[in-house]
């Protein structure tokens, strides 16, 4: 029997006011998540990838209950959290934290290193100060820092060793699941891998589970094992990090991936380029949200809004190329589509 998945997400959605009052309703809402489902497996990294605005943090908000959803449902461990009472939902938060975008911002200037990694101890019975401080210099060895640093403050580091605290930090009360937002967008790129490399280590050494969010591909590439692509509030692909890569069949997906700059300057690859802006979230178009900027567009396209499907038992897509089996329309039709020649090798 199958292990039943630790995250489960089923048609969320999350709409903001604008405008309005006490007495007033809004005058519009902002749709930044339109009905997202997908599963987290224990010890799985799941990557969530598009461009700014596209939702992806919202969404990891909305998974540690930061922000509540406007529908759907978003089950930990089997549980609803929608239904779970401030105490239970405090219980449940020791077993899911989240490691910041930014790594200056995110730290308490004012606090010692060791009160940083331990603070979220607070939560629960107290440890006494000489086991909070034990805990809090193994978490630091595991980071890759010195017990030297437990009396130091956040100015005294570089980016990326506040982002290891940062880390350190969210593992202090053992979490199964971790939500990543950015976490090394903020970083130099030789700093990124360091931290990258980290994460993945840390996740088979304590069976941590990630909701990995970014916008960069070949870092989501390196440590998931799954990726969802999202435009405007929906997922418009999920499928497998090496079917992801090799054969994307969503125009969007092709267009990412084209984007991607490759280290042999001499190398050249199809680009798939997009044409005009991000529609406004507040008035999405009709029918497929990302016609207005595919190359591929039909009239089906621009008055039916396609469903996320299986292309292949693993790899779904919502996009009216890709029928039930797999293929393309375009391709049965004899014309052009988009998956496989678009992406780099």
């Amino acid at each position: 029997m199958p292990e039943a998945p630790l995250l489960h997400l089923t048609d969320v959605v999350k709409h903001f006011p604008l405008g309005g009052g006490v007495f007033t309703k809004p005058t519009a809402w902002v749709k930044a998540v339109c009905g997202v489902s997908f599963t987290v497996q224990r010890g799985e990294s799941f990557g969530l990838v598009g461009e700014s605005g596209c939702g992806k943090t919202t969404i990891g908000r909305m998974i540690l209950r930061l922000i509540e959803p406007s529908g759907g449902r978003i089950e930990f461990d089997g549980q609803d959290m929608a239904a779970l009472s401030r105490k239970d939902l405090g219980r449940l938060r020791r077993r899911m934290q989240t490691i910041f975008q930014d790594p200056y911002s995110s730290l308490d200037p004012r606090m010692p290193v060791e009160q940083i990694i331990t603070e979220p101890l607070r939560t629960g019975p107290r440890p006494p100060r000489a086991e909070r401080r034990e805990t809090a210099k193994a978490l630091l060895d595991k980071v890759g820092l010195r017990e030297a640093d437990l009396d130091k403050y956040p100015h005294e580091f570089s980016g990326g060793q506040r982002q290891r605290i940062g880390i350190a930090r969210a593992l202090c009360v053992r979490p199964e699941l971790i939500v990543a937002d950015e976490p090394v967008s903020a970083l130099d790129v030789s700093i990124q891998a360091q931290i990258i490399n980290l994460l993945a280590d840390l996740r088979e050494e304590f069976r941590l589970s990630y909701v990995f969010i970014s916008h960069d591909l070949s870092v989501v590439e390196h440590i998931c094992s799954r990726i969802a692509v999202m435009y405007l509030g929906s997922i418009v692909e999920l499928a497998p990090t090496e079917s992801f890569s090799r054969a994307p069949r969503h125009p969007y997906t092709s267009a990412l991936l084209s984007a991607v700059p490759l280290p042999d300057p001499h190398r050249k690859t199809g680009r798939f380029a997009m044409e005009g802006d991000v529609p406004s979230p507040i008035d999405p178009p009709a029918g497929c949200a990302f016609h207005p900027r595919c190359r591929y567009a039909f009239g089906r396209c621009r008055v039916e809004k396609p469903v996320l499907a299986p292309a292949t038992p693993a790899h779904s897509v919502a996009c009216w190329l890709n029928d039930g089996r797999g293929q393309c329309e375009t391709e049965r039709n004899g014309h052009r589509a988009p998956a496989k020649a678009e992406a780099p090798d």
